[in-house]
């Protein structure tokens, strides 16, 4: 199949389970007043996470506004998302090389993900990303230090709970997403 195929079937998907599911369960960690706020996990900012290495800036960075965009008309969030999304395209590129043993550029056509650089240094960098979009996300949400303990508090819940379905989701399908590797 097709890299870009791929990518906009994996779009599309993960558009849908944000949408029809994630998004129609608000979870809580407990049910008493006195509990954790009720919390979304987002697992659609994996599509900027599984992005190949070799994809252009410019074109990661429209790819991630799209995203960010669509969960917003679906939302009704008003560009909440989207900014969160293109801040995390931004940054990927950063953090990746931080965390890999050599140059991008030597990396053709790997997606990041749990085959190619194994689980460590993939939910590293899932971790980062995510926290930075969550950090984001809520920042604006809420856009009050007032209640700096409320959105701490929301962002850590929801980027534990978004990490634990990213680790499924590589579970499920990282044997058909790439087979490059590197050498560790």
């Amino acid at each position: 199949m097709s890299i870009y195929l791929r990518n906009v079937i994996r779009f599309i998907l993960l558009v849908l389970i944000q949408v029809l599911l994630l998004n129609k369960i608000p979870l809580r960690w407990w049910s008493n007043p006195g509990g954790l706020p009720p919390y979304t996990p987002y697992i659609y900012p994996l599509f900027i996470l599984l992005l190949p290495l070799s994809t252009p800036i410019p074109f990661l960075l429209i790819a991630s506004f799209t995203m960010g965009i669509t969960i917003d008309a679906f939302m009704d969030t008003g560009g909440i998302h989207a900014a969160a999304c293109v801040l995390m395209a931004f940054l990927r590129t950063n953090v990746l090389t931080l965390l890999l043993p050599k140059r991008i550029s030597e990396y053709q056509n790997m997606s990041p993900n749990t085959k190619s650089m194994g689980w460590t240094p993939f939910m590293t960098y899932a971790a980062i990303l995510l926290a930075l979009h969550h950090v984001v996300f809520y920042v604006i949400e809420i856009w009050s230090f007032h209640s700096i303990g409320y959105m701490l508090m929301k962002v850590f819940i929801s980027l534990l709970t978004s990490l634990v379905f990213v680790a499924l989701y590589s579970l499920f399908f990282s044997s058909s997403i790439s087979t490059v590797y590197y050498d560790k």
